[in-house]
């Protein structure tokens, strides 16, 4: 019986017959100065989905991460080492609450912006301070509250996050909750 086998230079040389054929069959190149480039090809418009924010009484935004998950809500903004000022974190609970926050294994100081179920400010904690060792103090809400929103110590006071603001969400599901009929 006989054994067909290719040497070495026969499958190279086929491998670049093919490798040629491949560039011969696609588009002749284009005059770079005639190719049109769009801003956000459709591709990518489906894979980058925008991210939540809050929008401010100014009109300024707050990119946000939420806090959903119990998780997520223990994790929160610990062991970051910074924070961005147009940035932020949203912790959404199931129920409104008196909620305690700490700022255990958190490095930077951060306000607190708790929110009713409709997104009005119902209290405001200015420059909770990082705790590297128990016992670390407990930030707690003068009232009830459905979400609390964690910015850089700051945000709040040159924002105007005051008692009473009303903020609105985008892309944040189930938050700021319609009322009831």
């Amino acid at each position: 019986m006989r054994s067909y086998q290719l040497s070495a230079i026969s499958r190279q040389f086929i491998i670049t017959l093919v490798f040629i054929t491949l560039i011969g069959c696609s588009d002749s190149p284009q005059d770079p100065a005639t190719l049109s480039v769009s801003a956000d090809p459709p591709a990518i418009q489906k894979m980058v989905r925008p991210l939540p924010e809050a929008v401010l009484p100014d009109g300024n935004r707050l990119t946000l991460e939420l806090a959903l998950t119990q998780d997520e809500i223990s994790q929160g903004l610990m062991f970051r080492n910074s924070l961005p000022n147009d940035r932020g974190m949203l912790f959404i609970f199931r129920e409104e609450r008196v909620p305690s926050f700490w700022m255990k294994n958190t490095l930077i100081p951060l306000d607190m912006v708790f929110l009713s179920a409709d997104g009005v400010i119902v209290d405001v904690i200015h420059n909770a301070l990082p705790c590297k060792t128990d016992p670390c103090p407990q930030y707690v809400p003068r009232t009830q509250a459905l979400a609390v929103l964690e910015v850089a110590a700051g945000v709040a006071e040159s924002q105007s996050l005051d008692e009473g603001v009303s903020l609105k969400f985008e892309r944040v599901p189930g938050y700021p909750r319609e009322p009831a009929p």
